[in-house]
């Protein structure tokens, strides 16, 4: 048994407006929106794919008040795609970030809720990703939990160093999943988070039992009334369990 990483759940006070940014930022399209939810995904996308990580944008009442552990590095193809891109994002409504990175090729930015993405410098190994190039998670042991994740899913190691780690779908397409070294704690709950799907017919509660036995732990929430199971991490991120498909 495996799971795969299918989407990233991001919280925000407005859905319908944050959902409606982002899909213009990728150049995505909305495939759902319903009362306090909207779905992101690639036109013509066959979900699930490993082509692409969706987006699925909840509402959530609460501002965001901290840095965000995930966040998204979109891909450009030129330098000048990359200044072309900033600005684009900047009259969509995304502001310049700093969140203490100092003289670096990429431009930090956040979305109109605060959440913070990069818009990377060009890089061969993003010409095929998307225009997402990675999923990066603030961590303090790269190896370490690229190890839980790599058991995790059936998704491939490309890179371990000192100061990151990098996994890719076992197809080897669609973005990156990076774990880079931090040395800022978890504050809270984490606002984005990854959403991990079993495959059709594997058995949900094995799954659990099998991501628990590799360190995964249930939080202390009551989840009673969902269909998916909610678990944290090696290091205390929260991800979904979502029912397989």
């Amino acid at each position: 048994m495996a799971t795969r990483l299918v989407q990233i759940n991001m919280k925000a006070r407005d859905d319908s407006a944050l959902g409606r940014f982002w899909a213009q930022a990728l150049g995505w399209g909305v495939d759902s929106e319903g009362p306090g939810v909207t779905n992101l995904e690639p036109a013509g996308f066959s979900y699930p794919d490993p082509t692409a990580v969706c987006i699925d944008i909840i509402a959530h009442p609460e501002p965001k008040t901290v840095k965000n552990r995930v966040h998204l590095d979109l891909a450009t193809t030129s330098t000048a795609h990359q200044t072309e891109l900033v600005a684009r994002l900047r009259d969509l409504g995304a502001t310049l970030a700093d969140v203490g990175q100092g003289d670096v090729p990429w431009t930090v930015m956040a979305d109109p809720e605060g959440n913070e993405f990069c818009v990377l410098d060009p890089r061969p190994e993003h010409g095929d990703t998307g225009p997402i190039a990675a999923v990066v998670v603030d961590c303090a042991d790269p190896a370490a939990i690229a190890r839980f994740w790599d058991e995790a899913m059936d998704w491939a190691p490309h890179e371990v160093a000192d100061d990151h780690a990098t996994l890719r779908s076992a197809e080897d397409v669609g973005p990156y999943l990076v774990f880079r070294r931090s040395p800022h704690t978890k504050t809270g709950w984490n606002r984005v988070h990854l959403d991990v799907r079993p495959y059709p017919g594997d058995d949900m509660e094995a799954e659990a039992a099998r991501l628990r036995a590799l360190g995964a732990r249930d939080p202390d929430i009551d989840q009673s009334d969902i269909p998916w199971t909610v678990l944290l991490d090696p290091e205390g991120n929260e991800f979904c369990l979502l029912t397989p498909a």
